[in-house]
């Protein structure tokens, strides 16, 4: 296929609201040595989308300005260095930006082949979830079979990914979610038990389903309006692992000593600044572990709604209104 020389994508006129997305076109970019240029057919809405766009989430030096962390669709292009594809191949990737275009680089490393049997929102719905759970549920945090995880935000694309993936591996999921109808998702999709943060103390939720033994790894994305609470959660040798600060980075006062008599780890990562190296390991163990149970069909993404590309404003709002359960996505182009 010809390649346009411009493209149509969405930006952020200013930092504010969902309103200041709008359509706008800008050159097709030119892959790398290390990348590959992909025909944008879906791309996926996240929470690091809508701070970038508030500005408080800068894209890192070199990256593209556009809002948009990951897509799936056709490679139609290749740098000289990318020899992992060739042009046509379906793929999805974690990228470093630009994911609300028509067209998008993203390092070879950063990318995989569609699970077989999934179409382009379905595996554009893949990458930033899969990859940010697998770096900090199992790699960071070490989850191992028959432990067991307190999983905040379980209706979120993160938690859904989390819920199912923690299962996949012989974990025991917990999760909080902020209704009825949400804490009933998260059980359907395999949590033992979830709570209404709204209307319940998930503190002592925890310490009642788990016999006071309590769990050996928090996934957090609230920040310091759990963070104590969250310790409180651990079992001995219990690790907290944080990924975003939703309830406040700052802490007024902390005793440190359940940390020190109870052996708890607390750690912390974003993806974004992570090098092509490190992802690319990320993307090597989601291949050789996760990708077969997608193929199985096990532990797939759950799609709330489905915008088109010029409908970002409208995707955005829905991501801060909080009433999904799931991931949102944008259709940029028919397969």
């Amino acid at each position: 296929m010809t390649i346009p020389e411009r493209m149509t994508t969405i930006a952020a006129t200013a930092h504010g609201g969902p309103e200041v997305l709008q359509p706008a076109t800008s050159p097709v970019p030119t892959p790398k040595p290390d990348e590959v240029l992909i025909r944008v057919l879906a791309a996926g809405v996240n929470r690091p989308d809508v701070s970038q766009r508030q500005g408080s989430y800068p894209p890192p030096p070199g990256a593209s300005p556009i809002i948009g962390l990951e897509v799936a669709g056709e490679v139609v292009a290749t740098g000289a260095e990318a020899r992992e594809y060739r042009v046509g191949d379906h793929v999805c990737a974690l990228t470093n930006g630009g994911g609300y275009a028509e067209y998008c680089v993203a390092p070879a490393a950063q990318t995989l082949t569609w699970p077989k049997g999934y179409d382009a929102i379905r595996a554009g719905a893949i990458p930033e979830t899969y990859f940010t759970v697998w770096a900090n549920l199992f790699m960071l945090g070490r989850l191992a079979r028959g432990e067991a995880v307190l999983i905040h935000g379980g209706s979120s694309g993160i938690g859904v990914t989390a819920i199912q993936l923690a299962k996949e591996f012989g974990a025991t999921a917990y999760a909080t979610a902020g209704s009825e109808e949400k804490v009933a998702a998260c059980v359907k999709l395999g949590a033992a038990a979830a709570f209404n943060y709204r209307t319940t103390d998930f503190l002592d939720e925890i310490k009642r389903a788990t016999n006071e033994h309590g769990v050996d790894v928090v996934l957090d994305m609230v920040g310091a309006a759990y963070f104590e609470r969250n310790l409180r959660c651990l079992a001995l040798d219990g690790r907290l692992v944080l990924i975003a600060f939703l309830g406040g980075s700052k802490l007024e006062k902390f005793d440190l000593a359940p940390v020190m008599t109870r052996r708890l780890s607390v750690s912390g990562s974003t993806m974004r600044p992570r090098t092509t190296a490190q992802k690319g390991a990320i993307a090597a163990e989601l291949r050789a572990r996760v990708w077969p149970a997608l193929e199985a069909g096990r532990c797939g993404p759950v799609i709330h709604e489905v915008f088109p590309l010029a409908d970002a404003a409208a995707a955005h709002a829905l991501m801060e209104s909080s009433a999904h359960i799931g991931k949102i996505m944008l259709r940029v182009a028919g397969e």
